[in-house]
């Protein structure tokens, strides 16, 4: 009869379990088994950048030279669209951004992709073109098709004279 089947000790299962537990884990980290999980990890995209904010002095140049603040680029979540947005503090000056007849791109950094606003025929580009009210929040999508992008990638935004450089991915 052994230690587990008894119903007198039902303590010393559970002490043997916790005895063999420390064990088990030490024969689990074989060398096999850690060149899988290495090679596991090394297969896994791993990005050279850690996700931070726009740093204090480029919020205070977007903010006194276009208007703008709280930009964001951020991944949609089928993966096909990026979006960036942004907050319009002084609309004169946020004009620029909001102009239907110029192009916006977004570069990606590490592939050199430059994608383009899709154009949808019943309802034309898709973002918003006209920077009216002050403290609203105004957004454009970029195509990403490929997935060229990836989340924790920099990209710059041009729009005409207007370029936000370095932004991280979200």
């Amino acid at each position: 009869m052994t230690i587990c089947k008894s119903a007198r000790m039902p303590w010393a299962c559970l002490a043997l379990g916790l005895a063999l537990l420390p064990t088990a884990a030490i024969e689990a980290k074989t060398p096999a088994n850690e060149s899988v999980a290495q090679a596991a990890d090394a297969a896994r995209p791993h990005s050279p950048y850690h996700p931070n904010r726009v740093p204090t002095r480029a919020k205070d140049y977007y903010i006194s030279a276009w208007g703008i603040d709280n930009l964001l680029v951020r991944k949609t979540a089928s993966s096909e669209l990026i979006r960036f947005s942004y907050r319009v503090v002084d609309p004169a000056r946020a004009k620029a951004l909001g102009d239907s007849k110029v192009e916006p791109y977004l570069i990606g950094m590490r592939s050199h992709a430059v994608l383009k606003v899709p154009v949808m025929e019943n309802i034309g580009q898709l973002r918003q073109t006209r920077a009216e009210g002050a403290g609203k929040e105004y957004w454009m999508v970029f195509s990403n098709k490929g997935n060229l992008v990836k989340v924790g990638d920099r990209v710059d935004v041009v729009i005409g004279p207007f370029r936000a450089s370095s932004l991280i991915v979200e």
